[in-house]
């Protein structure tokens, strides 16, 4: 272990974010009594040009009109490309209530863009005196943003979360695909005349998930644009849980149950964390640094993979 200690991301679910246009009030109330931990309210990519005040004006009286519950509550702002995006963060900060717990960045290409969004917000918060800090959020969708992942997940304290933006960052990179995340038709492998599809965002969501636990931020998998395929949606979550992601984004209420299913620990996996954390704590009270557990090893790095699933479940079923 490094003498810098690994530090822990903000102890909060976020199985599921649920995304929503701010141009389409009438489904706001649909989201907040949802089984989604993280609610998204977008003013970006969903929001044509010409309904972007509306839909600002319409998230900023949402925030406060509605009961968000427990819901950890987010707006998605426009780009810094764009002309919007200083009019999103200074129209919320000045406007909304502080039922607004976050603001999710789009397209963060390097640590200067987390920066100017950081000063934007600090100097608004003490103009008008608010004293509930803003979290931010960011999305990895482009070749620049996942190249400087690592400084991006470093560059503000306010940084809880970081998702993967599959589609943007699909052109980006160039990719030959319409595919908005899972398998690729042309993305295989071959062997003796047999087609072996592997997983073209593998690479980028390891490097997002790295980033995050080296700087205490949860990684979360971003949209699967394919809201008639559960099973390609849950084939992708579960890949993206093993990696290490906290959850999944939802662009179709009917993938809140699926995220929320895959991103919940099993009773039976809780069940077996607890087994092994059992055995361990005997196998130290012999002396022993290791044993046996269902006919394989467990040592200290195992105690380490089962309070991670233990602690996972307790902080859900205390949600």
């Amino acid at each position: 272990m490094s003498f810098r200690i690994q530090p822990t991301p903000v102890a909060r679910p976020n199985r599921c974010q649920l995304f929503g246009p701010g141009s389409r009030p009438a489904i706001f109330e649909k989201m907040a009594t949802s089984a989604a931990d993280v609610i998204n309210l977008d003013l970006e990519d969903s929001v044509a040009p010409d309904d972007k005040a509306t839909a600002r004006q319409n998230v900023i009286q949402a925030i406060g009109d509605i009961d968000w519950g427990n819901k950890h509550l987010s707006v998605r702002i426009n780009g810094l490309d764009t002309p919007y995006w200083y009019q999103d963060v200074v129209a919320l900060l000045e406007n909304a209530s502080d039922r607004l717990d976050q603001i999710m960045i789009p397209k963060a290409g390097c640590a200067a863009d987390i920066y100017a969004v950081d000063a934007l917000v600090t100097a608004v918060e003490r103009a008008r005196g608010r004293t509930k800090p803003i979290a931010f959020e960011v999305i990895i969708e482009s070749a620049a943003g996942i190249a400087h992942v690592e400084e991006i997940a470093a560059a503000s304290p306010r940084l809880q979360a970081m998702s993967l933006g599959a589609a943007d960052f699909a052109a980006s990179m160039g990719m030959q695909t319409t595919g908005i995340g899972g398998t690729q038709e042309n993305y295989y492998m071959a062997h003796e005349g047999a087609k072996y599809w592997s997983d073209p965002w593998h690479w980028a969501q390891t490097a997002i998930v790295a980033a995050c636990r080296t700087h205490g931020v949860l990684p979360v998998d971003g949209p699967f644009g394919d809201f008639s395929d559960d099973e390609g949606f849950r084939a992708q979550a579960l890949r993206s849980a093993t990696l290490g992601m906290v959850g999944k984004w939802a662009i179709h209420p009917k993938q809140v149950t699926l995220a929320n299913e895959v991103f919940t620990p099993s009773d039976a996996a809780v069940a077996e964390a607890r087994e092994i954390l059992a055995a361990m704590e005997k196998a130290k009270a012999e002396g022993a640094g290791a044993t046996v557990y269902k006919g394989r090893l467990v040592d200290i790095a195992s105690i380490k993979q089962a309070e991670v699933i233990v602690r996972q479940a307790a902080m859900i079923a205390d949600h």
